[in-house]
């Protein structure tokens, strides 16, 4: 894998509209480290040149004719995985395929660059940013990804060993690849266990679409946070994305709410403001960091263990941007690194009494 710190980052565009083609290689291409190698109107031609050429990264359009974008994509990671950054128009369909694009294994997505000068000049400095990580990123085999162990609403059946859930709240941050790890985590998460709640670094217009493709799969309710809402078990509340930072106000029963401010670590909404707020709990608090880049939540995981909280971080194998975990594991924040397919029973064994 080309690091991009010293070489090139090749990147194959894939979109079906020339013009579109056109705007993506002039935006990545302002970066000198990245190279656009080769542009494909469509999957079938994408996938003979991904094979000539050997791209570092591939940026994908979601809805194509032909093979469309998922279909694609669920072949790359089943027999070629490699970064993949999904490329979306701002459409309900479109931000639902998105979401099962992230499932699947795509790194990260962005909406089409699009608007007036200025807005396109950050879309195209956030699509770099993106392409730039996904390059260093660890993306492994479709067939080796963990799936979620129950699908809809309904009662669990406990482990043998599974004892009762204490009076606590559960608060989990992540960034690139998360996606596919909350799937995995929330859809093993039993009826009643402690509310949770959940930064995940996403564009404000897929949260929404996020948290109900969630909650249609895990037998836990999933929503996108409003401000005020109180906590209540069984319940996982999702930031969303914005202008907004979550914080808990009260105790393991109190209530959400969702204040303005200048981004934290570099986010908003920040891990670290919500892990800051979780650490009024102490003891009957857990904090888990999951795979991202960067070091937002790392502060807050550590403030939330020096007060009695439980602890842990996805383990840099199962990762695809071992980046968060690392940080807040380096301050010493992370009481355990666990693999992501044993995560949600720890998460439930640090809730037990």
């Amino acid at each position: 894998m080309t690091d991009p710190a010293n070489e090139k980052v090749r990147v194959v565009v894939v979109d079906d509209s020339a013009a579109m083609r056109a705007l993506l290689t002039k935006l990545l291409n302002h970066d000198p480290l990245i190279e656009v190698v080769g542009q494909a109107p469509e999957p079938h031609a994408a996938r003979e040149m991904i094979k000539a050429l050997n791209p570092d990264v591939v940026t994908l359009d979601v809805e194509m004719p032909g093979m469309d974008g998922l279909s694609f994509l669920e072949r790359i990671m089943r027999l070629r995985p490699m970064p993949v950054v999904m490329c979306s128009t701002l459409t309900a369909r479109g931000t639902e395929a998105t979401i099962e694009a992230l499932r699947l294994g795509a790194v990260d997505c962005i909406a089409k660059p699009s608007g007036n000068p200025l807005e396109i000049a950050q879309d195209g400095a956030l699509l770099r940013k993106m392409v730039r990580t996904a390059a260093r990123s660890s993306v492994r085999a479709a067939a080796v990804r963990p799936a979620a162990p129950h699908s809809g609403h309904g009662a669990a059946t406990p482990a043998p060993s599974a004892g009762p859930l204490r009076d606590v709240v559960i608060a989990i941050g992540a960034s690139t690849g998360g996606v596919e790890a909350l799937f995995s985590i929330i859809g093993a998460l039993p009826v009643d266990c402690p509310p949770v709640l959940v930064v995940q670094h996403m564009p404000a217009i897929f949260t929404g679409g996020f948290a109900a493709r969630l909650d249609r799969e895990a037998r836990v309710t999933v929503v996108e946070a409003k401000d005020g809402m109180t906590l209540k078990r069984g319940t996982v509340y999702l930031a969303p994305g914005g202008s907004h930072h979550m914080e808990l106000v009260g105790g393991t029963s109190g209530h959400v709410r969702l204040i303005e401010g200048e981004p934290v670590s570099g986010h908003r909404p920040s891990v670290d403001v919500l892990f800051r707020s979780v650490s009024a709990l102490g003891s009957r608090a857990v904090g888990v960091i999951l795979t991202g880049m960067g070091s937002d939540g790392a502060e807050g995981l550590l403030q939330m263990r020096a007060a009695g909280a439980r602890t842990m971080g996805q383990s840099r194998d199962t990762c695809v941007v071992y980046g968060m975990p690392r940080a807040a594991f380096e301050r010493g924040a992370v009481e355990k690194e666990v693999n992501l397919s044993a995560l949600p029973e720890a998460i439930l064994g640090a809730c037990r009494r």
